[in-house]
């Protein structure tokens, strides 16, 4: 028997045991599981952002105590700003639902079910069966262990672009948060089944392209096996949290140190093949509509959008839902930034690289619920699942087309005075079409293009819950150089370029422009407003492009000048 006489020492040997008994716990889940779930008593310090890159925050900041998923490395990290720590049990652990085998499932009455990952892809692909004319089921790629992400791709002519708005819902990029998981494969079968008999789901699919994946990390959902999510866990096969390894806008690409995942991979393939309008994102552990940004204090050029589109979403599940549910944080809706910072976040990629509205939604705060309550959950947010997919039909859109040829044109749509930090649209490359969701106002609106004058709109109104139609016809210019007065005020160089390009004013007479670097897709990479006077004649535009072509636009009140910029 050791007696310890000394307060100190006692308190100390104590430290020593209940921290080593910490470690051993989370050496244990760290070697069952590749992941350790854990709360953490913030230290007087700021948490440095190595420690907040190398972990994932789960439920925000509090003062008291921080709960988060950490893998081997970001744990170690973790111990290097604090050892006051306690392992807490998998949110996947606690409950052990009963799964249906595909076997099991001849016909579905109701969602009070997890499917096993076969039972999953079998009714994945009996939808597309079913509804031949309505739906197509197809994968984007494989995970890192070889299972499918799937889509349901569903409108009234199936699998045929139309000129409409694509929406995109996709769940369960954490793998134990399996809420959304169920509710999409509900919303896809609620769609295919009450078309044509429910007015609103009617007009939603003759009138949008909607894509869903319930299942975009496979890998996770199904760690203990193809025939359960019990043991579930939010990173992939690879030990990586998959919601902080995208291209990040402030940070840049690879935020959280790992390469792309397979998963991020095909996401962001399909992404770049095509044209999002607005999306969600589908999570558990809280409820509450989390809109952009993630990355960034600054407020979203949409604001005033988001949150009335997320005041939506909340009020509408407040109707439907027992007191007390969606009301996290502001009544069921936050910024972003203002719950809590990450980076990598596959909401600031899609908004910030893709120009899409997609937000973050956390409909459970029970990360694995009892799949006796997943009809509930259903009933508490069906309602505003259809009203958000509608928000996709309103706002300012029509179709950008070459002035002389009528063929589709490929334009950044941008409204002055109120884009910024990427938040314009782009029309679709292939049919010109542009969608541009909004507040309700009064706009005006640019539309660039290479090879074409800038066109400027003003006075075009937006209203809640309508659509403002607006088709655009550009003029081409001439030339690669445009022939007209702004041109010859103006020497650019070096050209090719190197890693600034200055702009020198020749003028006599005070010139007011703004200033548009674009690619040859119509992206805008660069865009500033400029004075140019007798004490301010030049400027400067700093570059850090890939090898290629580029369009600089100096666009003045009567005319403008079109420049070609190579970057070898």
């Amino acid at each position: 028997m050791i007696l310890i006489r000394n307060k100190f020492a006692l308190f100390l040997f104590l430290f020593l045991i209940n921290f080593t008994f910490a470690q051993n716990d989370a050496f244990i889940q760290l070697a069952s599981r590749g992941e350790v779930y854990l709360k953490f008593k913030p230290s007087s310090q700021p948490i440095p952002e190595s420690v907040l890159n190398a972990i994932s925050i789960d439920h925000g900041y509090h003062s008291e105590w921080i709960t988060a998923y950490a893998n081997e490395s970001g744990f170690l990290k973790l111990r290097e700003y604090t050892n006051d720590i306690e392992i807490l049990t998998p949110p996947s652990l606690i409950y052990k639902p009963e799964m249906k085998s595909a076997e099991e499932i001849k016909s579905i009455s109701d969602w009070d079910f997890y499917p096993t990952y076969e039972a999953y892809v079998d009714i994945m692909y009996q939808f597309a069966e079913d509804h031949p004319n309505m739906c197509s089921v197809f994968s984007i790629g494989q995970t890192e262990e070889g299972r499918e992400l799937l889509i349901a791709r569903i409108s009234d002519n199936a699998g045929i672009d139309e000129g409409e708005a694509q929406f995109l819902y996709t769940s369960t990029m954490h793998g134990d948060e399996t809420t959304g998981y169920v509710l999409m494969l509900h919303l896809i079968d609620y769609l295919l089944t009450n078309y044509g008999s429910n007015a609103q789901v009617t007009n939603i699919v003759n009138n949008l392209d909607i894509w869903i994946n319930p299942l975009a990390n496979p890998d996770g959902t199904y760690f203990g096996g193809n025939s359960t999510v019990y043991s579930s866990r939010r990173y992939n096969a690879n030990n990586v949290d998959l919601n902080r390894n995208y291209a990040d806008p402030d940070d840049g690409p690879h935020p959280d140190g790992n390469a792309y995942q397979a998963e991020t991979e095909a996401f962001m393939a399909m992404a770049e093949e095509n044209h999002f309008v607005i999306a969600a994102n589908f999570h558990g552990g809280a409820e509450v509509f989390n809109y952009p940004w993630d990355t960034w204090s600054q407020l979203h050029a949409d604001d005033e959008w988001w949150q009335f589109v997320g005041r939506e979403w909340a009020d509408t599940a407040h109707v439907y839902s027992p007191a007390g549910y969606m009301n996290d944080l502001e009544n069921g809706i936050t910024n972003g930034y203002a719950w809590y910072t990450t980076t990598g976040s596959r909401q600031d990629y899609m908004n910030y690289y893709h120009h899409c509205r997609e937000v973050t939604l956390e409909i459970s705060s029970v990360k694995l619920v009892q799949e006796s309550a997943l009809p509930d959950f259903w009933d508490y947010n069906y309602h505003s699942f259809l009203n958000y997919m509608e928000q996709a039909l309103f706002g300012i859109r029509g179709q950008v087309t070459d002035e002389q040829t009528g063929d589709p044109v490929q334009a950044s749509v941008v409204i002055e005075g109120h884009d910024e930090l990427n938040t314009w649209v782009v029309s679709g490359k292939d049919d010109g079409w542009y969608f541009r969701p909004i507040f309700e106002g009064e706009y005006e609106l640019t539309f660039f293009a290479p090879h074409y004058e800038p066109k400027v709109i003003a006075g075009v109104e937006a209203i809640n819950y309508l659509e403002t139609a607006l088709n655009v016809a550009l003029k081409p210019t001439d030339s690669d150089i445009e022939e007209n007065k702004l041109e010859n005020l103006f020497v650019v160089g070096p050209n090719p370029v190197k890693d600034k390009l200055s702009l020198k004013y020749n003028g006599s007479v005070p010139l007011n422009t703004q200033i548009v670097l674009i690619n040859l897709s119509g992206k805008i990479l660069w865009k500033d407003h400029h004075i140019w006077n007798t004490n301010n004649k030049e400027a400067s535009i700093p570059i850090n492009l890939r090898a290629g072509e580029y369009i600089l636009n100096i666009i003045g009140e009567q005319s403008c000048a079109t420049f070609k910029i190579i970057q070898p």
